[in-house]
């Protein structure tokens, strides 16, 4: 892969907690545009790794390099999460993290914040740059509530969407940041099969649309078999595979430490 192909490069990362290593020595890169899903075995450190790449936790050694959209290098180790959205990392998470009193409209409105050109003297004295950001806020909004379809519950407050709602409110949420590269995790968690064959056609809609690079975790393997061109599976924090789908189904290290013999034809 040449250096132009690759979004982000982690190198030997590790994180330590009191003695135990919950990621250890873990090196991948992330191309540009690629549907890449990360899986393992419960307690394998899967969000533990999101967490790093997303600012939440500081690895113990290693380090992560991400090239933003005008391709200027960033290292992400003392970069807080807000620092890593300003530059195209946003995230959702398994626990949804709505504004529950605050309108659909109003939750994405607030995550294009820092996209805003206006100050507080433009909004005082309603000038010509607080319309325009105004005018710039509704259209998105719009766009990515019709994408979603939830438009028509653009008024209802967050905390009174079915679930299913709310998982597609998290990640247009996340794309109202204008992100190059959106970390999922578990995104299909507790919809139905319908919800998920939606969420899947969705994915491959935003990812298209909006020239995304999308980084997921998924326990659903339906779902991760029949969505992402790359699997990287973790046990015990280490890296025990990194390749095609097809490939990873047959590994017997993966066999062993995440699907087990019975489950390997329903792979």
């Amino acid at each position: 892969m040449s250096r132009h192909d690759v979004l982000m490069k982690i190198e030997n990362v590790s994180i330590v907690f009191g003695g135990l290593r919950a990621v250890s020595d873990f090196s991948c890169e992330v191309a540009r545009g690629e549907l890449a899903g990360l899986i393992g075995p419960n307690g394998a450190g899967k969000t533990t790794l999101f967490n790093i790449l997303s600012g939440v936790y500081t690895p113990t050694y290693g380090e992560i390099t991400f090239w933003d959209k005008t391709n200027h290098t960033h290292k992400l180790g003392n970069l807080t999460p807000a620092n890593l959205n300003h530059i195209g990392i946003a995230r959702t998470f398994q626990n949804i993290r709505l504004f529950g009193n605050l309108s659909v409209e109003d939750n994405v409105r607030i995550a294009m914040h820092g996209q805003r050109i206006s100050n507080a003297v433009d909004a005082l004295f309603r000038l010509p740059r607080f319309y325009r950001d105004e005018k710039m806020m509704t259209e998105k909004t719009s766009r990515l509530l019709a994408l979603f379809k939830i438009e028509n519950k653009k008024d209802t407050l967050a905390k009174n969407l079915p679930y299913g709602d709310q998982r597609k409110l998290e990640i247009a949420r996340a794309l109202a940041s204008n992100p190059s590269l959106l970390l999922l995790d578990e995104p299909a968690a507790g919809m139905n099969p319908q919800e998920t064959e939606e969420l899947m056609r969705l994915i491959h809609i935003i990812r298209h649309d909006f020239h995304l690079t999308i980084l997921l975790i998924e326990h659903d393997m339906h779902f991760v078999m029949g969505i992402c061109e790359r699997l990287i599976v973790l046990d015990y924090g280490r890296m025990i595979a990194n390749g095609l789908p097809s490939e990873v189904r047959r590994n017997p290290d993966v066999i062993k430490a995440y699907f087990g013999d019975a489950e390997t034809a329903a792979i």
